[in-house]
């Protein structure tokens, strides 16, 4: 978690919203991707810190299923992020703040645990949660000044 921290920090350059992930070999412990948020820094709606993670660790990885591996991440997944680490067979995703405003782990849905899809994810939350949800609260408040 502190690693995505440190992602997350990389955001406050480009104004995009601080979330920072990574992706972990779970057998080796070895940071397969990361990513933080670029929406603002790429004018890209999809460039979300989870999914960009996701991208590296599958290019690196050399295929798209990222079995044997977990997503951590500062704030829960939107539903296209949970979505994203359903499609990839990621096992665990191990989060920060939960986000009960669109959150889809958990919150306001639960993509990843949903018995009608295919794939289901293991969810740890609360890691290091205070520290994460800080710098958002931060983030946000010096944003709307």
């Amino acid at each position: 978690m502190r690693l995505a921290l440190e992602e997350a920090r990389g955001c406050l350059r480009t104004g995009d919203v601080p979330v920072g992930a990574v992706v972990v070999d779970d057998a080796t412990g070895a940071v397969l991707g990361s990513g933080r948020n670029a929406r603002e820094a790429d004018a890209d709606p999809t460039a979300h810190a989870e999914v960009l993670a996701l991208r590296a660790a599958g290019a690196g990885r050399g295929e798209w299923r990222l079995a044997g591996c977990s997503l951590v991440v500062t704030l829960e997944p939107c539903t296209m992020c949970a979505g994203a680490l359903v499609l990839a067979r990621v096992d665990r995703l191990v989060l920060g703040a939960w986000d009960p405003a669109a959150g889809a782990a958990g919150s306001l849905r639960d993509v990843v645990r949903d018995r009608r899809l295919n794939h289901r994810v293991e969810v740890v939350g609360d890691v290091l949660a205070g520290e994460c949800a800080q710098l958002l609260r931060e983030f946000f408040t010096e944003h709307r000044r």
